[in-house]
């Protein structure tokens, strides 16, 4: 099987249980090589994407496509190129971490030993002590290591960092980027907004089953507000009514002016050249961090349907 440049392709996928409607029109791509943040709060279709995805479960309609094929009738094909690691890991509790590790590589097509041996250093895991000894975190640490070891093309994580403490977090955040400069794709679906900004190339974000806004982090903040911070000699000149500006507040403090403001990406040069008119002596712009542009995201209609980085400018976002 040839790799195309879309590892996954959905289009209006829906997925019904009964009377709910689990997924409702959803639409994602994840490109080959990039690592894919895909965000929603509890009960929005993220990890029934996911089951569809593994051919776990059979969709209700739209188009599901994994390397170029459906997962529902290439499941056990497909898993040979591919690991997944589940935020609530379940293992043999009778087995030690390393039998496991030896069952899940089994089931990975093929292994990397070597990596597989720095993994357990780097994640500290004790490969000897039986599964009923290990804590959630170290669970965790098992079903990480197995997948990072394998020798796959895409990586499906949904929470993998769930029960890790933050020194093991850096561990896994170092293991994914490394995975991606070796040309593996990674599809993330977690609730740490501050992991999935430090690791993703682009972000979903989806409710009640549909896509609410995808895009790279950089054009989606094209779209948002951008928090300004500047201490100056004096106060600058027109600033309080440019255009893009809003939110403004200025206090004189000490012989200095203290001035805060959000403003529009676009505008954004012409406010700097006004503060430094006015003499700068220290100055913070913070773009919209990665939580900001998920309730933001959270705050649109989806009356119209879907939207993207593209829909929301038109939008004047």
């Amino acid at each position: 099987m040839s790799q195309p440049t879309d590892l996954i392709r959905i289009r209006q996928l829906t997925k019904t249980f009964g009377k709910v409607r689990a997924l409702d029109g959803l639409d994602l791509t994840v490109r080959a090589g990039e690592v894919h943040g895909f965000l929603g709060p509890n009960g929005a279709g993220k990890s029934t994407t996911i089951r569809i995805l593994l051919g776990l479960i059979r969709a209700t309609g739209g188009q599901v496509e994994l390397f170029g094929v459906d997962p529902w009738r290439q499941a056990a094909r497909l898993h040979r190129r591919l690991a997944y690691v589940a935020g609530d890991v379940a293992l043999w509790p009778g087995l030690t971490g390393g039998q496991c590790l030896d069952v899940l590589g089994a089931t990975h097509g093929s292994v990397d030993q070597k990596r597989r041996e720095r993994l357990i250093e780097r994640f500290d895991l004790d490969p000897s002590k039986r599964i009923r000894d290990y804590s959630k975190g170290n669970r965790q640490k098992v079903a990480l290591v197995a997948a990072l070891a394998a020798e796959a093309d895409l990586l499906i994580l949904d929470e993998p960092t769930s029960g890790l403490d933050p020194l093991m977090e850096q561990a896994f955040q170092l293991c994914v980027r490394e995975r991606r400069q070796a040309g593996v794709t990674v599809l993330l679906s977690s609730h740490r907004l501050g992991e999935v900004e430090a690791l993703a190339d682009r972000v979903s974000i989806i409710r009640r089953g549909r896509t609410v806004t995808t895009g790279s982090l950089a054009d989606l903040r094209r779209h948002t507000r951008t928090s300004v911070h500047a201490v100056t000699a004096r106060e600058p000149d027109g600033l309080a009514s440019a255009q893009g500006v809003a939110d403004y507040v200025c206090e004189r403090r000490d012989g200095h002016v203290d001035t805060k403001f959000t403003i529009d990406v676009d505008h954004l040069d012409a406010m700097i050249g006004r503060l430094h008119a006015a003499r700068i002596h220290t100055l913070t712009v913070t773009p919209p961090s990665l939580d900001a542009l998920f309730l933001q995201a959270y705050g649109e209609s989806l009356d119209d349907g879907p939207q993207t980085s593209d829909t929301l400018a038109e939008a004047g976002r």
